[in-house]
């Protein structure tokens, strides 16, 4: 069985892929998440889960690449075409949440798993990747109930100065797509792509 190493640090992503029923170690991926000129919100959100993964991938010694996978993740706010990054105050917190209130936006989730193809001759690098979009539509928000909002202090480290599995959930109307995916790890994909490099889940193990 061949060791599955997960390419960051989140709290929320390692619990999903732990409810998942892995068994995996952790490893932050240091890498410049710059959104590069002209880049689609979409190019951008798979570039990096395929960075992450390769990252930490390429950093193995060759021995032990070939008794690894690693799965990188990487998840973006986006409305109006527009990347929404973390708050760095709290003025830029209610600049953003204004801009998603009463609104749809979308989540994009990506993921991606990196290990050596032992099917090839060659036994090259094998990398698989999945988009995932989520709708989210907000309800209506004032600028005390954000200052609030961010007084608890979970805006902090969010990408689009939101948590949906936290107290920011009751913001949210409806959701059409992957709640996972929009905590930071789809568990549907997640099981399919890990399945395809020869790990299947508990639940589908003989």
């Amino acid at each position: 069985m061949k060791q599955l190493i997960l390419a960051s640090q989140s709290p929320r992503r390692k619990a999903l892929l732990a409810q998942l029923g892995y068994q995996f170690i952790t490893q932050a991926a240091d890498i410049d998440e710059s959104v590069q000129c002209n880049e689609h919100a979409q190019d951008y959100v798979v570039r990096l889960a395929k960075e992450k993964a390769q990252a930490i991938f390429l950093a193995l010694p060759v021995q032990q690449q070939t008794q690894s996978i690693v799965i990188g993740s990487d998840t973006s706010v986006v409305i109006e075409g527009e990347i929404l990054g973390k708050p760095a105050n709290e003025a830029e917190c209610i600049a953003t949440l204004l801009r998603l209130e009463n609104k749809q936006h979308q989540v994009l989730t990506a993921i991606a798993v990196i290990t050596r193809d032992q099917r090839s001759q060659d036994q090259r690098n094998e990398t698989l990747s999945k988009l995932i979009v989520t709708q989210v539509q907000f309800k209506a928000l004032t600028v005390d109930e954000i200052k609030r909002y961010w007084n608890t202090g979970e805006p902090c480290d969010k990408a689009g100065s939101y948590a949906i599995q936290g107290i920011g959930g009751q913001f949210v109307t409806t959701i059409k797509g992957s709640y996972s995916a929009v905590v930071g790890l789809p568990l549907y994909e997640t099981v399919q792509l890990l399945a395809q490099v020869g790990l299947p889940s508990s639940l589908s193990q003989a």
